[in-house]
């Protein structure tokens, strides 16, 4: 008899110990999204870099301080640019007293062509003179000839300085547009030494100090908005089709515990990273925070579908991602959205129907 009390209630236990769970689909709203992480950053912000090397030798701006497009941030020390603006504008004065200085080389040949315009002159007299005595044959045929030639050569004396004077005068203007542009673009060169911020915002770090070498390489500052910014998404490559522009985020910041935030998507990123196989968004908030910093970071769901009233189901009752197990047996379902819990069922099984869970 005791062993007989002893078989049945192992048994009792054995089928307590293999009794599964069975739930009713539920209706309920559901929310499908995408996971993401997120990190925030000001709006436009941008690494400074200088354009060209040298020695720093003055930060004029601390991190924090707010700045308009224009003003300098960095003073760069250089010597060689600054002699060779000086060479260059050596260069264009000589330049331009040659051109019309009072000991220009043009002076030197206006004066030729003013003695060669009087012998010119001279010399056609006397030998118009010549040719009308001879004419009349007067005088003899060697004088004519004399005159005659001191006419032609005066005549191609004055032609030729005339075009020595136009050829100099031309080398002479284009030297001093050269020896100018030389001097503008050292002059450029020159306050390419001073950096200056492209934007209105604010300096949020400097990476040189005083003394330390600057190349073109290497930024020196970062500037970026001072009272807006956006958030960084880095999506899963599995799930950048889905995302839109303008569509609901839901941004959580371990900076501000509990507090949920609105934004919807702005950009996307048509570039994998190949490092971490991910797609870069940005979004923007709905209604900032008052108070935010560059590299908060915190995670974020895109909303991708809602729907208010679904039958559904939690997602560990299913079986192979599209079957259930019922009181009918293994029944294949279709299935709609879904979030981290709780799966949508669109047709196979109703609210009425026992679902068991797979032990």
């Amino acid at each position: 008899m005791k062993f007989y009390s002893v078989l049945f209630i192992f048994l009792i236990l054995l089928s307590c110990g293999t009794k599964q769970e069975k739930i009713l689909p539920e209706e309920r709203a559901l929310t499908e999204a995408v996971y993401s992480s997120a990190i925030i950053q000001p709006d436009s912000l941008y690494q400074v870099y200088a354009i060209v090397s040298g020695i720093l030798d003055a930060n004029l701006v601390e991190e924090g301080d707010l700045v308009s497009k224009g003003k300098p941030l960095m003073q760069i020390i250089n010597s060689t640019p600054e002699i060779n603006s000086q060479n260059a504008k050596l260069a264009l004065h000589l330049a331009q007293q040659n051109y019309t200085g009072s000991a220009a080389i043009l002076s030197s040949i206006e004066d030729e062509i003013t003695a060669a315009t009087l012998t010119y002159k001279n010399d056609s007299i006397n030998y118009h003179r010549q040719k009308n005595l001879w004419d009349q044959h007067i005088g003899s045929k060697v004088q004519y000839d004399t005159k005659k030639l001191n006419y032609e050569l005066a005549s191609t004396q004055l032609k030729l300085l005339r075009n020595k004077y136009n050829r100099t005068k031309n080398e002479l203007n284009t030297a001093v547009k050269q020896a100018q542009n030389n001097y503008q673009s050292s002059s450029i060169l020159n306050q390419d030494f001073t950096v200056e911020s492209k934007i209105n915002g604010k300096i949020y770090a400097l990476y040189k100090e005083p003394g330390e070498i600057v190349t073109t390489m290497e930024p020196i500052a970062s500037i970026g908005s001072a009272n807006r910014f956006i958030i960084e998404l880095l999506v899963d490559e599995v799930d950048i089709v889905r995302i839109a522009l303008n569509q609901e985020v839901v941004i959580s910041l371990d900076a501000y515990a509990a507090v949920l935030f609105k934004g919807k998507i702005s950009k996307i990123y048509p570039k994998k990273d190949e490092r971490n196989q991910t797609f870069k968004v940005e979004a923007i908030f709905v209604e900032q925070p008052k108070v935010l910093y560059p590299g908060l970071s915190g995670e974020a769901n895109i909303i991708i579908a809602k729907k208010e009233k679904v039958l559904t189901l939690p997602k560990s009752y299913l079986i192979d991602g599209n079957k259930v197990k019922t009181d009918e047996g293994i029944v294949t379902i279709k299935t709609g959205l879904e979030n981290m819990d709780y799966i949508e069922i669109v047709s196979g099984i109703s609210k009425d129907t026992y679902v068991y869970k797979q032990n």
